[in-house]
C-alpha cells in the first residue's frame, strides 16, 4: 500500500494514492517512509507518521525548498523483514524518492542497507534499534539519531553500581539491537568492577519460555537486564509472575511502550527500572557533583513538542520515538535548502547530503529551534549554516553520522503507568 501524505490534507492519511492523483505536487520534494502500520509493531506506526506529517506541516509552512513543498511517500513494513524489503524497494525502485526515513525493525534496516548504497540514497534512521552506521561509506550516507547500545549499557551499567549491584546476567533476545545492549551492559558493568554470571538468549515468537527463565535465574544475579521487544517481553513476564516472580530486572530500552503494559498483569513489573534516550536537551541539563555521576535535567523542550502534537492530532500523545522521527525530516530538509542556498542545487548523493547535515551541527554555528522554523529557514536561505535544537535533542553528529548522547532517561512502572525517575549522564569511555 502507497501512503501520499501532503500537508493540509488529513483526509489523505489514511487514503491509497498514486503520484499522478490530485494531491500529490509533482514538484514536491519526496521523502520515503517506511513504517509499521501492520503487525506486531502496528501501535507505532501511525503515531511516528505523525510526527512526520507535523514536521512537513511546519516546514511546508516555513516556505519549503525555496517554494517548492516536502511531502512523504510512506509504505507498510508489516513489522515483516521480507514483505518490508518488499515494500522498500518498490519505494525505491521508483526513482521518485532519493531520502528515506525508516524503519524500525534493524533486521530490515539491515537488508535495505546495501541497496540504500548502490544507489546512493540518503538513509534516516530515527529509530532506536538501528543498527550503528557504518564508518567506511562513501555512498548512500545514513544518519542515526537515536542512543547507541554502547550509551544504553553505559547507563544500565551506571545504575547498577550506583544502586551496589555486586552481580548481573541478561535474558536477551536473539536479534542484533538487543544482544548489542545485553552485550555492551555487561561488558561495561565489569570494567566498572561489577562480576557477570551466565546469560540467556531466547528466540522471539515462542509460546512459552520456561528454559529460559529457570537459566536466567539459576545464577540467582542481583539483577537480570530483559532486553527484548514488547510482544515476547509481555509472554515472558506473564509466565515469570505465574512462577512466582523470582530475581530482579532491569528493563531495556524497548519495553518503554503501552503495549507491554497492555499485555502483562497489573503491577507485575512495579518498581523496576528501565532506559531509554533522555528527551531532554543538553542545555536544559547540569551536572550536580563532582564524580559527575548525578544529573539534573529540564524536560521544557519535550513538553512544549509534546503539546505542539497533541493540538496538532486531537489530543493524542507523541511516543517518545516520534520526537527523533519529527526531528529526522527536519534534518534532511535543513540539509536541502542550505544546500540549495550555498551550492545552487540540491545534492544528487546520500553521502553528500549526510556531509552536509553533519556539518550544519558544528558547535560553531547559531542554534535553530524546531520552535520557529520560519526564521530558520530564511537564514538557511541566505546561505547562513544553522545547527538544529529538534524536539528530540541538540544534535552533534560524529564523523560517521551517529548522534552523541549525554544522557539517558530512567523510569519505572507503576500499575498501568510508566513513571519517569531521574537522568543518567553516559560517561563511560567509548572503544567504539
Amino acid at each position: 500500500m502507497r501512503r501520499s501524505l501532503v500537508v493540509g490534507l488529513v483526509s489523505a492519511l489514511s487514503a491509497s494514492c498514486s503520484p499522478e492523483e490530485p494531491g500529490h505536487p509533482t514538484d514536491a520534494v519526496v521523502i520515503g517512509a517506511i513504517l509499521p502500520f501492520s503487525g506486531r509493531e502496528s501501535a507505532i506506526g501511525g503515531n511516528l507518521e505523525k510526527a512526520m506529517l507535523l514536521a512537513l506541516e511546519d516546514l511546508n509552512a516555513a516556505g519549503g525548498l525555496d517554494g517548492r513543498p516536502f511531502d512523504i511517500v510512506s509504505r507498510d513494513s508489516h513489522s515483516s523483514v521480507e514483505r518490508g524489503l518488499h515494500q522498500a524497494r518498490e519505494l525505491l525502485q521508483t526513482g521518485e524518492v532519493a531520502y528515506l526515513v525508516g524503519p524500525e525493525e534493524d533486521d530490515l534496516v539491515r537488508e535495505i542497507t546495501p541497496e540504500m548504497r548502490t544507489l546512493d540514497r540518503f538513509h534516516m534512521l530515527p529509530g532506536y534499534a538501528a543498527p550503528s552506521v557504518a564508518r567506511s561509506d562513501t555512498r548512500g550516507g545514513a544518519m542515526r539519531l537515536a542512543p547507541s547500545p554502547f550509551a544504553i549499557g553505559c547507563a544500565l551499567a551506571k545504575l547498577a553500581v550506583r544502586d551496589g549491584v555486586a552481580t548481573v546476567n541478561s535474558l536477551a533476545a536473539r536479534d542484533d539491537y538487543n544482544t548489542n545492549v545485553s552485550s555492551r551492559f555487561m561488558t561495561i558493568f565489569v570494567e566498572l568492577g561489577g562480576k557477570v554470571l551466565p546469560s540467556t538468549t531466547f528466540t522471539p515468537g515462542k509460546q512459552a519460555y520456561t528454559t529460559e527463565l529457570e537459566s536466567s535465574f539459576e545464577y540467582r544475579a542481583e539483577r537480570t537486564l530483559l532486553a527484548a521487544y514488547p510482544t515476547s517481553a509481555s509472554t515472558i513476564v506473564t509466565e515469570w509472575t505465574a512462577s512466582g516472580r523470582p530475581g530482579t530486572w532491569f528493563l531495556g530500552p524497548a519495553l518503554r511502550t503501552e503495549r507491554l503494559l497492555a499485555n502483562i498483569p497489573t503491577g507485575s513489573l512495579d518498581g523496576y527500572v528501565g532506559v531509554t534516550p533522555s528527551l531532554s536537551l543538553q542545555s536544559e541539563c547540569r551536572i550536580t557533583d563532582a564524580a559527575r555521576e548525578t544529573v539534573d535535567c529540564r524536560t521544557e523542550n519535550a513538553a512544549a513538542f509534546v503539546a505542539h502534537f497533541s493540538r496538532r492530532w486531537d489530543r493524542e500523545e507523541p511516543f517518545p520515538a516520534a520526537h527523533f522521527y519529527y526531528d529526522g525530516v527536519v534534518l534532511i530538509a535543513m540539509g536541502l535548502v542550505y544546500a540549495q542556498a550555498t551550492r545552487g542545487e540540491i545534492p544528487s548523493s546520500g553521502y553528500e547530503l549526510q556531509q552536509i547535515i553533519r556539518d550544519l551541527s558544528s558547535p560553531a554555528h547559531e542554534s535553530a529551534s524546531w520552535r520557529d522554523l520560519r526564521t530558520a529557514m530564511a537564514k538557511l536561505r541566505a546561505g547562513i549554516p544553522l545547527r538544529y535544537v529538534g524536539a528530540a535533542a541538540e544534535y552533534e553528529f560524529d564523523e560517521h553520522g551517529e548522534n552523541e548522547h549525554h544522557f539517558m532517561q530512567t523510569w519505572t512502572i507503576h500499575g498501568d503507568a510508566f513513571v519517569d525517575l531521574g537522568p543518567a549522564p553516559v560517561t563511560c569511555k567509548s572503544w567504539n
